[in-house]
């Protein structure tokens, strides 16, 4: 899609030069161009902008930064899979995007195998370490799990993910997938703009955090954009989780300075919890919309939420009430409030609860819900369904085999809890901060339990074939954006850039799996691009809106189509798609 003339005007309004001398001939071209007087494109009927899909045909990768996209490029020429290009992305994003992820946190993937022609999800997010307890937290004067230090820390999945998707994927050997992430982190990279800006926002919180200076602020401060930044220590712990497949991580010497570390600092680890763990093989869950099968990954994690809200707002007429549209805008919030009451009480570890997932995605319970919707004014409060027996990267790969992959992984809250191990390179995670103190709840803390988990990835498939793999960081939002891409790409025929390239809608406020009840409706949080008219009728409707800038998570997308494939980035990001 070419840049509208609002787009334009902006161009013009930061470039003197261009302004003085290209303003009459820029307006005199627009007669030839396909937008109408007030700057809509007639023939997608879209006032935004968006840059154009990538395509090609061997191979097609996505992340949200550069290095790791042409890491995984890298890995492709050479005969890799899908999968291992996507660990070796994966590594680098570990490296150059500390904010949203690495080793020390969690990691989920939904992989299509050509060659058995069928989906397989894996779920590596680790469990709460086995000498917790609530009893615990209380004592230690805590009525919820705090969200920094050694309490929240869970046992990390991302290396052990790695290693189970390497033996079961994986072409090339696992030595080989680190060579670039470990050469970046020795000889140094050039820190990027969204990077340096969520470091130094990390640093307010983490400064006077043990071993937070010495990795990520050697010189003082945190490195700004275009500084060439190194982490040896990082280098040498993915030099020994290459040379080992993982073991030195769970079972050598990481392992032993994890438990110290956090057991120094007031945790309760034990060599065992590392030792002992190992992801699941789990068979995703579909609902189909419109004629697509989307597919998420059942809890513990939030993946359902998509389908239900998918399910509820297929009883209505989404393309005839317009992208953009204080109808469309309304409906979609109001559905989501109603799904994130059943997220709250019912998405939980199966292991420790029952979780009637295949009820929660049905249809018969999506028409039940979708009555509880009022059209012309917005809800204050919704009670979960009654059901008889609760920042982040993402990336996706596409090989010449025809496998994807669709990977997600995170520290949560950004960086994570703030705990930098002696001798390690890496933070580790927060994801206990999930759990509820309520010894009644699904999500309620255990030792050895999987806490809730906002990370999802996803994927669509057409007539039994594959054809999408994508996904969309950002915490909470995340349901909401997987929903919102379905939408715009079925109801309102975007393109596979331009339905991630769309203003987003963002709820704030619903009930959590910790506990807290949403009970004054929460806020609406609208990105740049929807028109003044469209917000006067949402607050006409009851809608409290505050922007929240930067909280609108990142996409990226593969498509397969005639062929080729086509890729997708968000501009959110710094990262982009390429292929081969």
């Amino acid at each position: 899609m070419l840049l509208t003339y609002a787009s334009n005007e902006y161009i013009l309004s930061k470039y003197s030069f261009l302004k003085n001398n290209m303003k009459l001939l820029l307006l005199s071209l627009l007669i030839f161009l396909p937008f109408d007087s007030n700057g809509y494109d007639r023939v997608t009927g879209l006032d935004f902008a968006s840059r154009s899909e990538v395509i090609a045909t061997n191979g097609m990768a996505a992340t949200s930064h550069p290095l790791a996209t042409q890491a995984a490029i890298s890995i492709l020429k050479k005969g890799g899979s899908a999968i291992d290009a996507a660990i070796a992305a994966n590594a680098v994003l570990g490296l150059v995007e500390p904010t949203g992820c690495g080793i020390g946190g969690d990691l989920f993937a939904i992989v299509w195998s050509e060659k058995d022609k069928k989906l397989y999800g894996l779920n590596a997010s680790g469990p709460s370490p086995q000498d917790i307890s609530i009893k615990k937290i209380k004592d230690l004067g805590f009525n919820k799990i705090p969200p920094y230090g050694p309490l929240p820390v869970t046992v990390p999945g991302a290396v052990k993910g790695w290693e189970i998707l390497h033996k079961k994927f994986g072409k090339l050997e696992f030595e080989d997938l680190f060579e670039d992430a470990i050469n970046y982190a020795e000889k140094g990279f050039p820190v990027s703009e969204l990077v340096s800006y969520y470091l130094e926002r990390s640093s307010e919180v983490f400064t006077d955090y043990p071993n937070f200076k010495k990795i990520w602020m050697p010189n003082g401060q945190t490195p700004k954009k275009g500084e060439i930044f190194k982490n040896p220590l990082l280098a040498q712990n993915y030099r020994d989780i290459a040379e080992t497949y993982g073991g030195a991580f769970y079972k050598g010497e990481i392992a032993k300075e994890i438990v110290t570390f956090i057991n120094k600092n007031g945790g309760v680890f034990t060599f065992t919890d590392l030792e002992n763990y190992s992801p699941e093989w789990i068979e995703p869950v579909s609902s189909n919309y419109r004629g697509y099968d989307v597919w998420e990954l059942p809890p513990n994690g939030q993946g359902i939420a998509a389908l239900q809200i998918l399910n509820i707002l297929e009883n209505y007429n989404i393309r005839d009430l317009k992208f953009g549209s204080a109808e469309y805008i309304h409906l979609f919030t109001e559905a989501k409030k109603v799904v994130y009451e059943d997220r709250a009480k019912y998405y939980a570890d199966p292991k420790f609860s029952s979780i009637p997932t295949e009820k929660l995605i049905s249809k018969e319970y999506a028409n039940e819900r979708a009555s509880l919707i009022n059209l012309n004014k917005v809800s204050k409060s919704v009670d979960a369904g009654q059901i008889e027996d609760g920042d982040t990267i993402y990336l996706t790969v596409a090989d010449k085999n025809g496998n994807m992959i669709s990977l997600i992984q995170s520290n949560y809250r950004g960086m994570g809890s703030g705990m930098v191990p002696d001798n390690a390179g890496f933070m580790l995670q927060d994801r206990g901060e999930m759990f509820s103190l309520d010894i009644n709840h699904r999500n309620s803390l255990l030792g050895g339990k999987r806490p809730f988990h906002t990370i999802i990835p996803a994927f669509v498939t057409k007539d039994d074939k594959p054809l999408i793999s994508f996904g969309l960081m950002g915490g909470a939002m995340q349901p909401q954006g997987h929903a919102q891409i379905i939408i715009n790409l079925i109801d309102f025929d975007m393109n596979l850039q331009e339905a991630g390239d769309a203003p987003r809608i963002r709820h704030v406020g619903s009930s959590q799996p910790t506990g807290e009840k949403m009970n004054d409706g929460g806020y609406l949080s609208l990105e740049n691009g929807f028109s003044k008219s469209e917000l006067e009728k949402l607050k006409k409707l009851g809608h409290k809106l505050n922007y929240d800038p930067g909280g609108f998570g990142g996409y990226q997308a593969i498509m397969k189509s005639n062929g080729v494939l086509i890729g997708a980035s968000d501009s959110r990001k710094d990262g982009h798609a390429s292929g081969y």
